[in-house]
């Protein structure tokens, strides 16, 4: 069977714990789409492991598949992969011979065009790695997949297509001339080609390409149990997010099926887990109603001279929580938990179960607040609406649940759900009741063992 992981707000809800958590019962993890902007953290006997290309599984001896939907920086897989082997570890990783391959000149470009967009408020806060323009030419008809890169005349005849097409770009819309780049080998077709041919003949010599949809259903024709992890999260897809401060892929459960090759009867067949942080956080511009604070140069008119009355409650459950980006650093927007968000999630995606992560961070706080609701030119909605003007003009509703007490939480999740302080347990149930769906599992600290589990998927 499969299990699908989603995030169900803006990225960095705890998809790679959860992943880590059921992670004993599944046999495969693939992801299905995003690249190396994907930071997870992974706590496992003690020791911590940041990722953002490779799968959470591979820590625990999963097999491990980049799904066609992803897109791959070489670079960066096989530097994780002998890093983790550095530390004693085998990861068994696969890459789909149809997934695109991020190079080198897609980097720069990134860089190049969201200076250019940060001039016009149409900021991303992307990484900078290249996932975008790496996208923008899988759409385009001019990508290189990863298959290419084993086929040497393949690649050279896809490389002397498009870096031509890069250089007149650099060089003649943005105005930059190559020899000025700190990489100017970056629109090089012989570097790039010699590079990332070598790369090909390493993943052909170590057996890591697979057609991931024969892959995965052979899989589970032998009755192995397969994890499907997206990245990011719903609110920043690229059709259901909010448009055009969203990521380049399908992060919401659709995306698994394009993703891997797996057909939406399968994946529809299994389970689907929402994963909801307790509050709301977020890396990068645009509208956030239940925003707590600011962060400069993020949050839209924020003045730092002026920062608003819940400035010190921001800074806290950024400072509890860890609120800096896995990837950037960058510190992240939090806000109170947005219902409207998660229920426009789940009709997306279709949750049949919930994992709510980050409860531990709110503790202590004599009162924790939820929007409920929006309000629209005067109108009550219980959900996001379409556009992200409309919904940089909603007001958030707030309601309002007694805090509860910082405990021992590794207590908490050893005894479960009933050692949960009564006022957190009010606030889960708040969630479970709105969305009509169970919490499967609720994480109460950092490590794989302070997450309590009420179920177990597959």
């Amino acid at each position: 069977m499969t299990v699908t992981i989603v995030g169900s707000q803006l990225g960095d809800e705890g998809k790679g714990g959860i992943v880590d958590l059921y992670g004993d019962d599944a046999d495969v993890v693939a992801r299905y789409q995003g690249g190396d902007n994907a930071g997870h953290t992974v706590v496992h006997e003690g020791e911590e492991y940041k990722l953002s290309l490779v799968p959470s599984g591979a820590i625990r001896g999963k097999v491990g598949v980049l799904g066609n939907g992803c897109v791959v920086n070489p670079r960066t897989l096989f530097d994780e992969l002998d890093t983790l082997r550095e530390r004693g570890l085998e990861p068994d990783v696969r890459v789909a011979e149809r997934a695109h391959v991020i190079l080198p000149f897609h980097r720069v470009l990134d860089g190049i065009e969201e200076d250019v967009k940060s001039e016009t408020d149409l900021e991303a806060a992307t990484t900078g790695r290249g996932i975008g323009p790496t996208y923008e030419d899988k759409a385009g008809r001019r990508g290189v997949r990863v298959g290419d890169l084993l086929d040497g005349d393949v690649l050279r005849e896809r490389l002397e297509y498009v870096v031509p097409q890069k250089t007149a770009l650099l060089e003649e819309v943005y105005g930059v001339d190559v020899a000025d780049l700190d990489d100017p080998e970056a629109f090089d077709v012989d570097a790039v080609y010699e590079e990332y041919r070598e790369f090909g003949r390493r993943l052909d010599s170590e057996g890591m390409t697979v057609n991931a949809g024969r892959f995965l259903t052979d899989a589970m024709a032998d009755g192995r149990n397969v994890m499907l992890e997206g990245a990011q999260g719903t609110s920043i897809d690229i059709d259901h997010g909010i448009y055009p401060y969203v990521t380049s892929s399908n992060p919401t459960a659709g995306g698994a099926c394009t993703g891997t090759g797996l057909g939406p009867t399968v994946v529809g067949d299994g389970e689907v887990i929402g994963i909801v942080k307790a509050y709301l956080s977020r890396v990068g511009t645009g509208p956030l109603p239940t925003e707590l604070g600011g962060v400069e140069g993020h949050t839209p008119g924020y003045d730092p001279a002026d920062p608003g009355p819940d400035a010190d409650l921001a800074e806290y459950i950024r400072e509890e929580g860890g609120e800096y980006g896995t990837v950037t650093g960058r510190p992240r927007r939090v806000g109170w938990l947005d219902m409207p968000m998660l229920r426009h999630a789940h009709r997306v995606s279709g949750f049949t179960g919930l994992a709510i992560n980050h409860l531990d961070v709110l503790a202590g706080l004599d009162e924790v607040q939820v929007g409920h609701s929006y309000t629209l030119d005067g109108e009550e909605l219980r959900t996001m609406p379409a556009t992200t003007e409309e919904w940089g003009r909603c007001e958030a509703n707030l309601r309002a649940f007694a805090g509860w007490d910082d405990v021992d939480w590794a207590s908490v999740a050893e005894e479960g759900y009933e050692a949960l302080p009564d006022n957190a347990k009010a606030y889960v149930e708040y969630v479970e009741d709105q969305l009509d769906t169970p919490a499967y599992a609720i994480g109460v600290g950092p490590g794989r063992g302070e997450t309590i589990v009420r179920e177990r998927p597959f």
